[in-house]
């Protein structure tokens, strides 16, 4: 069984006082539904699991719910004997985007308090953007990401005791002794192949296969570029919304990694802003994690944000590579001289920022470059700019000087991702080794 720290998340609501309902809410296919039923099962004595889409294409018993009085009836029919012998029950709604009244009944379920509830939801996001009452105040909404790299490691073996020293040496600005360096890059490889989808992971570790691997990425990325067609109903959109997913990668070889409006449809004149709800899609849906721009970054970056201008990067490392390299893995593996593997390193950190629940900015200046990640420090009250270089010339980075020497922007402190062993400190620059961005932003 594979590790997921939002498990711990879980169990303390369980154990807690809250009688609100917690949603776990993520794309498709990142695990919520088998951490939740494995959790729950263990913890509760009385455990009941409703798939509203089970639900829909069978009996459909919930499907007209609107009432409590009409689920309380619906959830006897399927779950009666177990209700019978336990005065409450602890029920899990799966899907609960399938059926969109119940975001709204969970307000009234949760005020008459017969049973405690806990939801998933997969394209939560759109489904709360069409509700007209959204039980604000009753909900608890958890976001729950695929493995990042912490948890990919200790799925490949390395102990919660290991990780908590090289914690350790992250906190102390220290560098790790060269074997172990070497066993995380090798490990980090491993993930920007395998990414953190629980059965691309699951299927790795069982067989070893990178083939079978990447039939299961395959499958995922074009489930992703279907779903569409189930939450969009004009057709131009759902042709749109796969148009700019399947741009994500050619976008990512490019030196400005960002979306360009007119590329869409190639039509000259084009703006970001016609293409709104199409980009809402895909980030609403957790298939694509959105990093904004901005000009002139100060705390806190939300404030700063350019509309106009974004970079998407694919919510896993694992399916871009696989678009990527296909099966061919060796150059990744034995990190080959004039493979560029940027654009695979820049997604893990932004799929590990994003775990961390940091938005995600990037710095782009017409006059002084452009910086990969900007992310809001809290501790400093501040901004925390992030280079990320796969390359040897991780030292170069013009833009990255240009914005901590603008002194109005107030900015103390810039950090540089590599290969590169040493932990150095130069001026106000940390460099550190790529896999310790599994601790920048940890909360």
């Amino acid at each position: 069984m594979l590790y997921r720290k939002i498990g711990k998340y879980i169990e303390g609501w369980l154990t807690g006082s809250s009688d609100k309902v917690l949603i776990i809410e993520g794309a498709r296919q990142t695990g919520k539904s088998y951490i939740i039923r494995e959790v729950c099962t263990r913890m509760s004595q009385c455990f009941v699991e409703i798939n509203f889409v089970e639900d829909d294409e069978g009996p459909g018993m919930f499907r007209n719910v609107h009432t409590t009085s009409d689920f309380y009836f619906a959830l006897s029919m399927v779950a009666g004997k177990q209700l019978s012998q336990n005065a409450s029950a602890l029920v899990f709604l799966d899907e609960i985007q399938h059926y969109p009244q119940f975001l709204t009944l969970l307000k009234f379920l949760r005020q008459e308090g017969r049973h405690r509830y806990i939801a998933s939801g997969s394209m939560l996001g759109l489904a709360l953007r069409d509700t007209t009452s959204i039980p604000i105040g009753s909900i608890i909404r958890k976001q729950m990401y695929q493995l990042d790299f912490e948890e990919f490691i200790i799925a490949n073996g390395v102990s919660v005791e290991v990780i908590g020293h090289i914690k350790e040496k992250f906190l102390a600005q220290e560098t790790l002794p060269e074997n172990l360096h070497n066993y995380l890059m090798s490990l980090f490889r491993k993930y920007l192949i395998i990414g953190g989808m629980p059965d691309a992971v699951n299927t790795f570790l069982a067989t070893q296969n990178i083939a079978e691997v990447r039939e299961i990425q395959n499958s995922i990325q074009s489930m992703y570029g279907d779903d569409a067609s189930k939450y969009e109903s004009a057709a131009s959109r759902k042709l749109l919304i796969r148009r700019i997913y399947e741009m994500i990668p050619s976008q990512m070889e490019n030196k400005k990694k960002r979306i360009v409006a007119t590329d869409i449809q190639g039509r000259r004149g084009d703006r970001f802003a016609g293409y709104h709800e199409e980009f809402e899609y895909l980030i609403s849906s957790g298939i694509s994690i959105e990093v904004r721009a901005i000009a002139n970054p100060r705390y806190p970056l939300v404030q700063s944000a350019q509309k106009n201008l974004l970079k998407l990067y694919m919510n896993d490392v694992g399916m871009l590579s696989m678009l990527l390299y296909g099966n061919n893995v060796m150059p990744i593996i034995d990190d080959k001289a004039g493979i560029n593997l940027g654009a695979l390193y820049e997604t893990v950190v932004a799929q590990e920022l994003k775990a961390h629940n940091k938005r995600l900015f990037y710095y782009d200046n017409r006059h002084k470059g452009e910086v990969d990640f900007l992310i809001d420090d809290s501790r400093r009250l501040s901004v925390l700019p992030i280079e990320v270089k796969s390359g040897k010339d991780y030292t170069v980075h013009s833009a990255l000087n240009n914005l901590l020497a603008t002194e109005e922007y107030g900015i103390a402190e810039g950090i540089v991702l590599s290969n590169n062993r040493e932990v150095v400190v130069r001026g106000s620059i940390d460099y550190l080794p790529i896999y310790y961005v599994m601790f920048i932003g940890d909360s």
